[in-house]
């Protein structure tokens, strides 16, 4: 009996140490996984902006109007936004001013049976100024991200909130006069764009597609159509 306990505690002495140098291996083979640093950026940016204004139903008088022409005209924003880092991955929210201007112009339709020697229709334009406060939200990526040198790439929804009795829409050369355009009040757009930074200044250019009419609806009975505003940005911006 006494010779069997012997026996016992010499290979349990034994497997003990065994044991040990297992949990050891253990621990060093599986390392603890890595957590994505999380960081938060501030900044602000400004620059400049080309509207189109993209024109549905468009008719004069039941008759309608073909070959619309956008004209570009420099607009103008200023921005602060806070951008959310993890890993290249980041989540970035803005709000802006923009004052977006564009002109359309066209040739009047003409009338079933015009007077010998005006057949060729008149130009006519509609001029817009259209202040709003945008507030998107955009996921991007680094696909380049060494050292102060990013470059990335971001799209993501926006709302613009219209600021209608500051905006101006006026109609030169139309028949009827005191002929207005109301706005809806809000308006949602889709981003897309890229951006290069060389830490702590960046470039920024984006395409901003609207999804939604803009016109509520027109003062007259005659002219008809629906607004659909794009907007190119370029902005060059700073972040804290």
């Amino acid at each position: 009996m006494r010779t069997l306990a012997l026996l016992l505690c010499s290979l349990l002495s034994g497997c003990f140490p065994c044991l040990l140098h297992a949990e050891e291996a253990d621990t060093t083979m599986t390392p603890p996984p890595k957590t994505v640093p999380v960081t938060v950026n501030w900044g602000v940016k400004a620059g400049f902006t080309a509207a189109l204004s993209f024109i549905n139903g468009f008719s004069i008088g039941g008759t309608p109007v073909k070959e619309v022409q956008n004209n570009y005209r420099v607009g103008y924003l200023a921005a602060v936004f806070m951008r959310i880092n993890f890993g290249r991955h980041f989540l970035q929210t803005e709000a802006s001013y923009n004052v977006n201007n564009c002109d359309i112009t066209f040739t009047k339709p003409l009338a079933e049976a015009p007077p010998l020697g005006t057949q060729t229709g008149e130009r006519s334009s509609i001029s817009s100024q259209i202040y709003s406060f945008d507030i998107p939200v955009l996921y991007g990526y680094n696909f380049i991200k060494q050292g102060a040198y990013h470059m990335a790439v971001f799209a993501g929804p926006k709302i613009r909130l219209l600021w209608r009795e500051k905006s101006d829409i006026s109609f030169q050369n139309f028949d009827e006069t005191d002929l207005k355009e109301e706005l809806y009040p809000m308006g949602v757009s889709f981003t897309v764009g890229t951006s290069v930074t060389i830490s702590p200044i960046f470039f920024d250019f984006r395409y901003d597609i609207g999804l939604l009419s803009l016109t509520k609806q027109l003062s007259g009975n005659e002219v008809h159509y629906k607004r659909r505003d794009n907007v190119l940005s370029f902005s060059l911006g700073i972040f804290f």
